[in-house]
């Protein structure tokens, strides 16, 4: 079993971008070289400013690359919940940003040519108990409001979603895509070098220091550059770097393993359509399956920190959920295993903005493939210094109570939500 992320492992990688010289000055530094950061650092390309992206490992080695590579619909928090947190008419926004989000990202796929096997097969929320199909009956109700359909399933026909009776019904949009995240990276990292930007991999920038005006020096461990804009996309890999980002964001480790792959016949009893799927426990079950024919499942198996040890651990309690949905792959190979970092934030909503000159778009909360993509068009716009389509713009942004560094407090949260799926 490697414990390394299946993306990754078998994308071939645009190019070698460890030795690539830093330029002495850039109209724009990109602080990350996941989706938000190769977005951005490709959008502000094509409008013809210099760019460099600068990542403390490799393209796509973050949360990009360690994720279930689902393109899919719906706010973290919920729908429902949105409404009654920001009315209505802006949940509706908030909600349908989502859907303009895969838009993006299948635009990209088609306009820069990236085989990253993106197929718009829907996604299915599974209900874990009765109530919660009830709460996705509502759900569905809400959405019709504002002319969004959904599909729902009864537990009585649940067998023509999936293989399995560890549900009580699901809620099916249409809209959900699958993507292989580790090349639709690399495919972004080839396009923004295409049109000009220049990749530094292994150039972990350890100061942002601003000089007369809107100017910056950005110091990284191969050497320091000037810019006259910066963007950071770091997500749950945010750092001292960005003290207060920092303390809005709390990193949470979330973990998948990869079965071998298996017989067409044994896929088409696990998911038939193919689709994109996650359940209603807090701490979560999601699972897909992958282009070359594996089940991927991951979750929120333990609340702790991603590290071999810890992968291994959280992928022992993985496959035990994985054979208690699916029964019959009690005896399948695991043949991958690892952890990554999801950027919560306090109220789980995605900020993007401005704080002491460093632009950010960050707190993608666990949907962060199709919207961290989306939102390097958003990026570009506030380089630009065009007004652009924030659906964010505005949300108070708080700090995490206590957070100053390492999340301590993971430990008892985990215990907590663990609490709430057992009695909700």
């Amino acid at each position: 079993m490697k414990l390394t992320s299946y993306w990754l492992d078998t994308a071939e990688p645009a190019g070698d971008f460890r030795r690539t010289e830093l330029p002495d000055r850039v109209d724009v530094a990109v602080v990350g070289a996941g989706l938000t950061g190769l977005s951005t650092a490709l959008h502000v390309a094509k409008e013809g400013a210099s760019v460099a992206l600068l990542e403390a490992g490799t393209v796509g080695w973050g949360a990009s690359g360690r994720n279930g590579g689902m393109a899919t619909t719906g706010l973290a928090i919920g729908f429902r919940k949105a409404i009654e947190r920001y009315g209505r008419e802006r949940a509706a926004r908030m909600y349908t940003e989502y859907d303009r989000a895969i838009d993006t990202v299948e635009r990209l796929v088609r306009e820069e040519s990236i085989d990253c096997h993106f197929e718009r097969t829907g996604k299915m929320n599974l209900a874990c108990k009765p109530s919660h199909f009830e709460a996705l009956e509502k759900t569905a109700a809400a959405l019709a409001e504002i002319g969004t359909e959904v599909t729902l399933v009864p537990r009585s026909r649940l067998r023509e979603e999936i293989g399995s009776d560890y549900y009580h019904g699901a809620m099916v949009d249409p809209k959900g895509a699958g993507v292989h995240v580790g090349k639709l990276c690399h495919g972004l990292a080839g396009a923004a070098v295409r049109h000009g930007a220049t990749i530094h991999e292994n150039a972990r920038v350890v100061e942002l220091r601003r000089i007369g005006g809107r100017q910056h020096v950005v110091q990284t461990s191969r050497g320091a550059l000037r810019a006259d804009q910066v963007v950071v996309g770091t997500s749950g890999y945010t750092s001292r770097l960005t003290p207060w980002l920092q303390r809005r964001i709390v990193p949470v480790g979330s973990f998948i393993v990869v079965t071998e792959p298996l017989d067409d016949d044994v896929v088409d009893g696990l998911l038939p359509h193919r689709r994109m799927a996650s359940d209603s426990k807090n701490l979560l079950y999601y699972f897909r399956i992958t282009p070359d024919s594996r089940l991927l499942f991951g979750g929120r198996a333990r609340f702790a920190m991603s590290s071999p040890e810890s992968d291994v651990k959280s992928g022992r309690i993985l496959r035990e959920g994985m054979t208690a949905v699916f029964p019959q792959l009690a005896t399948a190979r695991l043949d991958y295993c690892w952890g990554g970092l999801v950027d919560m934030s306090l109220d789980q909503m995605v900020h993007a903005g401005e704080h002491e000159g460093v632009l950010y778009s960050v707190g993608y909360s666990g949907h962060g493939v199709q919207m961290a993509t989306h939102m390097g068009t958003v990026m570009a716009d506030l380089v630009g210094g065009r007004r652009p389509h924030n659906v964010w713009d505005g949300l108070p942004f708080r700090a995490m109570p206590g957070h100053f560094g390492p999340p301590w407090f993971l430990p008892p949260a985990g215990a907590w939500f663990k609490l709430l799926d057992a009695v909700t």
